[in-house]
């Protein structure tokens, strides 16, 4: 008689065990592009300024196109990076660059869309996930991801390793940061703020902090640093007059 209740303590037992897995990264921040839009990144129009630069995207089934409008004294710059090429043109000439030329374009080009877009820019193909552990900033609870990048498709900055902070309760990216190599490197870290959502797609600001010296820091503890105010205020970084407008998917 004493078996039946020890088989449904064991049946209990085992569901609670299985509503308690622990997530992988990729279920992490899969979870996070679902909360912030999902799928109406894939086929969007998007529209924004920042720092008083005019940048637009594309997506539609694959496909991408990005662009920067730049207007000055000299008339109006244009550059227009696709999943193939990248092109500049000034007063609507298109200009002939060198190859270094062009890598150093498409990546400034492609890194303010990124950041913009984020988290959508975490399941691109180059995109190296990994859950290092949790977290707790402010009394919130988060998961840590890693985030490397494949030498092949990960840019000239392929280097640079990324942390983000992802809240275990909603799925949102609260606190990221980033060691680069570039120039004379260092470390950023940033925290969300003024989150908004328009059209079906989340979108932050930022505020902008460093630490010096930053060549033994553990982006792990950059949490806790954050905290206990050793980080240095940099900037903010806004993103402005934003609109999103759905696409037509075409078809393969």
């Amino acid at each position: 008689m004493r078996i039946l209740p020890i088989i449904g303590f064991l049946i209990i037992f085992g569901s609670c065990k299985e509503e308690t897995k622990e997530l992988t990264a990729q279920q992490i921040v899969d979870k996070t592009i679902d909360n912030a839009g999902g799928d109406k990144y894939k086929s969007a129009a998007i529209q924004f300024s920042f720092r008083d630069i005019k940048y637009s995207s594309r997506r539609n089934n694959g496909d991408f196109e990005f662009t920067r409008t730049i207007v000055d004294s000299l008339g109006e710059t244009r550059d227009v990076l696709t999943n193939n090429s990248f092109e500049r043109y000034a007063n609507g000439t298109k200009l002939s660059l060198a190859d270094s030329t062009v890598n150093k374009y498409s990546n400034s080009v492609n890194s303010v869309h990124y950041f913009v877009q984020l988290p959508y820019g975490l399941n691109d193909a180059a995109v190296n996930k990994k859950l290092v552990g949790e977290s707790k900033i402010n009394g919130k609870d988060y998961y840590e991801i890693q985030v490397t990048f494949s030498e092949n498709g990960g840019g000239t900055d392929h280097e640079d390793v990324y942390m983000y902070w992802i809240a275990k309760e909603d799925f949102t990216v609260d606190y990221l940061a980033y060691k680069f190599y570039t120039g004379k490197g260092g470390i950023r870290f940033r925290k969300a703020v003024n989150p908004r959502i328009i059209n079906g797609l989340r979108f932050v600001d930022y505020e902008n902090y460093k630490i010096e010296p930053w060549k033994s820091v553990e982006m792990q503890t950059l949490g806790e640093l954050f905290e206990a105010n050793e980080l240095t205020f940099l900037s903010e970084i806004n993103t402005e007059d934003i609109s999103v407008k759905p696409i037509k998917p075409k078809k393969d």
